[in-house]
C-alpha cells in the first residue's frame, strides 16, 4: 500500500464536494442551501441531500452558534487536569459531563487523567465548582487548574 492511500483511507466516506460543503459550512453555518450550492455548483436540492447524508452518518454532529463568553459576562476561561482513580473514571467523566460550567472534556493519556474545560462568572463561581463539584467525587486524586489568560485561535470546526 502506498503512503498517499494510508494518508486518505480514514476520509473516504466523504468526497471532494462533501469537503467543500464542510468547509464552506464551517465559515458559515447560517449559509442557505441556494447560496451554498451556487457557491459549488450543485443544484439547492443535491447541497441539501448531501448535508443531510452527512448529519446521517454522523459526520456532521450538530449545528450551533459559537457564542463570545465575555460578551455575555463570563470572565474565566478555566483548563482542569483532573487525576481520577481508574475504578471512578466512568463515574467522575459522567457526573462532569452533566455539569454547565463543562465545555469540553476528555480522557487523556496517563493515570486516568480527565482534562476539562470550564467557563465562569467569576473567580469565585469556578472556586465555589472545584469545592462542590469536583473535590468531593469519589476517586479525585488531585486537580491541576490552569486559567486562560488570553485567546489567540479557537478551532471551530477542523481540518479537512
Amino acid at each position: 500500500m502506498n503512503s498517499k492511500a494510508a494518508v486518505e483511507a480514514p476520509n473516504s466516506i466523504i468526497d471532494e464536494i462533501d469537503r467543500q460543503i464542510i468547509a464552506i459550512l464551517n465559515k458559515n453555518g447560517r449559509i442557505s442551501y441556494t447560496d451554498l450550492a451556487q457557491e459549488i455548483g450543485l443544484s439547492r436540492v443535491a447541497v441539501q441531500n448531501r448535508i443531510n447524508a452527512l448529519m446521517e452518518n454522523g459526520v456532521i454532529e450538530r449545528f450551533t452558534a459559537v457564542i463570545n463568553p465575555e460578551k455575555i459576562g463570563i470572565t474565566v476561561s478555566a483548563f482542569f487536569n483532573i487525576d481520577v482513580e481508574p475504578k471512578h473514571l466512568i463515574q467522575v467523566a459522567d457526573q462532569l459531563a452533566e455539569e454547565p460550567y463543562v465545555t469540553s472534556l476528555y480522557h487523556m493519556t496517563g493515570p486516568s487523567k480527565l482534562h476539562m474545560h470550564g467557563l465562569f462568572v467569576n473567580n469565585r463561581e469556578m472556586e465555589q465548582f472545584l469545592k462542590e463539584k469536583i473535590y468531593p467525587l469519589p476517586g479525585v486524586t488531585s486537580v491541576d487548574c490552569q486559567i486562560l489568560i488570553h485567546r489567540y485561535k479557537s478551532r471551530m470546526g477542523m481540518r479537512l
